[in-house]
């Protein structure tokens, strides 16, 4: 065998693909030094080609009974036994434990279904087909084996659950906020859950029915600079620096934290930190962990000590939050101290040597001498959990047929709690990205180790399910950030760029069919990002998994002219926008806003091109203007001619209203835009030219809510949304 035909079998084996489509159409190769860095990054031996193949052979090998099987409602209910020729039927029985306490029993002999082993296939035997959805065990016993096999048996149904106004086909709007950039009088310099809470009020009382989040996945308290809340050090947890801490119980008891708090200088820094107009992570968190420790402080003395029923809730959250609990708050206390002694400590890389992972016997040391530390942290996650827990409930007294939604981001940090604590599940020889494309030639590195679907499948996806689970919790629905990472996700080996990746395929079918059982479960349904380039192979699979689409007013044009799709003819089961967190505001973008402020900062150096995005914008703006007016929702006195028409509340309320009207489910618009902001809250490719991740909304959300502006906005929302919906 020749070397190349050996390295792209096992990269076949591996599901790696040796090439790919690129978003110019053409078939680019993969080299194979890529192929086998990734393939070591695996596991598998590439030493030379004897290696690779025996080390692939046993990796593959297919053992006797799968570690899990994955059956939706009308899958067949069929089972694999791969076992020699020699082996007798009647030398199994099987015994089936379902989650609900069920138990059946039966012999294979009169179960069998079909036998293949001549042809080297395998034993196929039938099961109950009236199982309920979960996760249930399946043994096979042997005579003369001492231990069963094992399988985990997980069935579900076939599409995400949807709210009963979903499935009434109700067309449903809402804002979709970064969290951080709420303005109120009593915050401590940050939107935090308290603010959240009053902007479900004022959106429920105005006709809306979800709030979209960004990520609010735990960060780096003891970096509170690293803010952005796609580079998450764990998404199993919260971000504790959104914690109102006004509004813990604690906070009403102590009299330490009262007076601290009550101090002229701490409510001066509270007032400077409130009237930034960016956010100011390092100040807010100094001000949150000066007093938060002092709230613990009270909690263990009028509760823990007294074991009381607010304590015994803390120690419940505790005991279900198990060890990646224990993960997590372990790496923020000790992060947290060595941060102290050394400011340059951003992450677990740069970590003392003994302390670079958590199972070491240093980090365990730690962990028994300081458990005060390590308990403080679980509270704030518990707090956090509190918080987030009641604005769900507000939403729903208060009539919203979804509620929150969260935002699960693509990966975890390569320097955090997750990749510190990982037991396998993560490659962190890897990471993930996007290949080149027409708006990013250099193609995208994300820094973000990814999930290996080998190990996935070997522990029945235990990790995945933790994963929805986490993210479900508290929320009506969930957005998946870069959905297609369910299929294919491009991995690139640790330390290249971008253009030297392979797309690795992942189990999709399983994936979406447990997306879809802890969707019902949690009764949360499901939004993914599909924008980018969108193999074929998926759109069907995501739309019959009940997968809600994500469509941007201004990617959604046709193939033939170029012009814009009518929103009437966006798929129902979607969520249509206008403009995204990476995106400029609509002013910015009708201003050409992110053109100038890119070249400002040098992300176009060469002029010829920065002409012709200014060319394009102008023929976008013109076929924006002709499709808002043929649909009848330009105002009277809005000229007709996009280089002299400039983005006012007119213009701004007819695009929305524009979008508002279409087919899409759910309608997400932005409080920038309804305040006509020009500055964005992220530019993609830039880490420190601009402050991503930072940028407040310009006034206080009591003054958002009397402006008349604002109100007649969301009343003709609601009333266009209504029509839509044909009510």
């Amino acid at each position: 065998m020749k070397q190349q035909t050996v390295l792209k079998k096992v990269a076949d084996m591996a599901r790696l693909a040796d090439s790919y489509v690129s978003a110019w159409g053409d078939e680019a190769e993969v080299s194979e030094t890529t192929l086998r860095r990734l393939l070591t990054s695996l596991g598998y031996d590439t030493s030379n080609d004897e290696n690779l193949l025996a080390s692939a052979e046993k990796k593959h090998k297919k053992p006797v009974l799968e570690p899990v099987l994955v059956l939706r409602d009308g899958d067949a209910f069929e089972v694999e036994l791969n076992l020699g020729t020699s082996a007798r039927e009647n030398d199994f029985s099987w015994r089936l434990e379902t989650e609900q306490g069920e138990v059946f029993e039966g012999y294979l002999q009169y179960q069998t279904i079909r036998d293949e082993r001549a042809d080297g296939g395998p034993l196929v035997f039938g099961l109950p087909k009236d199982l309920a959805w979960g996760y249930h065990t399946l043994f096979i016993n042997r005579k003369r084996r001492k231990v069963p096999y094992q399988m985990t048996l997980i069935r579900t149904p076939r599409a995400c659950f949807k709210q009963g106004a979903l499935q009434q086909q109700r067309k449903l709007w809402g804002p979709s906020v970064q969290l951080y950039t709420l303005r109120t009088q009593h915050n401590w310099g940050m939107g935090d859950f308290g603010d959240l809470k009053q902007l479900v009020s004022d959106i429920a009382a105005r006709g809306g029915d979800f709030i979209g989040l960004n990520p609010i996945h735990s960060l780096f308290p003891a970096n509170p600079e690293g803010a952005s809340p796609y580079s998450p050090s764990s998404r199993r947890w919260l971000n504790v620096l959104y914690i109102d801490v006004s509004s813990v119980p604690e906070f009403a008891l102590s009299a330490q934290a009262q007076q601290l708090v009550g101090s002229t200088e701490f409510q001066q820094r509270l007032k400077a930190a409130r009237e930034t107009e960016w956010v100011n992570y390092s100040e807010v968190s100094t001000l949150k962990m000066s007093v938060l420790p002092l709230l613990f402080d009270e909690f263990k003395t009028r509760h823990l000590d007294k074991e009381s029923s607010r304590a015994r809730a803390f120690l419940d959250f505790v005991e279900q939050g198990g060890d990646s609990l224990v993960h997590q708050a372990a790496f923020d206390a000790l992060h947290a101290d060595l941060r102290a002694e050394d400011e340059h400590t951003w992450g677990w890389p740069v970590f003392p040597e003994n302390y670079r992972c958590y199972r070491s016997a240093a980090t365990q040391k730690y962990i028994r001498e300081n458990q005060d530390k390590v308990h403080l942290y679980m509270y704030l996650q518990w707090l956090a959990n509190d918080q987030i827990k009641e604005a769900q409930n507000l939403a729903e007294e208060k009539g919203m047929a979804v509620g929150l939604y969260r935002d699960l981001a693509v990966g975890v940090a390569d320097s955090g709690s997750e990749a510190w604590a990982d037991d396998g599940n993560l490659v962190l020889d890897a990471s993930i990205g996007a290949p080149p494309d027409v708006l990013g030639p250099l193609g995208q590195n994300w820094g973000l180790p990814p999930l290996n679907p080998q190990v996935l499948r070997t522990t029945s996806y235990d990790a995945y399910i933790q994963l929805l689970r986490a993210n479900m919790k508290h929320c009506g629905a969930l957005r998946i950030d870069h959905v297609l990472g369910l299929l294919r996700l491009w991995w690139i080996p640790k330390g290249e760029k971008a253009t030297e990746g392979a797309y690795l395929y992942y189990p999709v079918e399983d994936m979406l069919a447990i997306l879809a059982l802890e969707s019902h479960r949690h009764q949360c349904s499901v939004i993914g990002e599909d924008l980018g380039t969108v193999p074929d192979e998926i759109v069907d699979i995501l739309r019959d998994a009940g997968v809600h689409s994500y469509k941007v007013f201004f990617f959604e044009t046709s193939e033939e002219d170029g012009g814009f799709i009518s929103p009437t003819h966006y798929a129902g089961q979607s969520m249509s926008a206008l403009c995204t967190h990476d995106m400029p505001t609509l002013r910015g973008f009708w201003h050409c806003d992110d053109l100038k402020l890119g070249r400002e900062i040098g992300l176009y150096p060469d002029e010829k091109q920065l002409a012709a995005l200014f060319d394009d914008r102008l023929v976008c703006k013109q076929g924006i203007l002709d499709s808002v007016r043929w649909h009848g929702y330009l105002p009277d006195g809005v000229g007709h001619d996009a280089q002299y028409v400039p983005m006012d509340g007119y213009l701004n309320e007819a695009l929305q209203l524009h979008v508002a009207a279409g087919n899409s489910a759910l309608l997400s618009v932005q409080l920038e835009d309804w305040l006509e902001m020009e500055n964005p809250v992220n530019i993609p490719g830039t880490v420190d030219e601009y402050p991503n991740w930072r940028r407040k909304l310009s006034i206080n959300l009591d003054e958002i809510f009397r402006r008349e502006n604002v109100n007649r906005m969301a009343k003709h929302l609601t009333e266009v949304r209504a029509k839509a919906s044909g009510q």
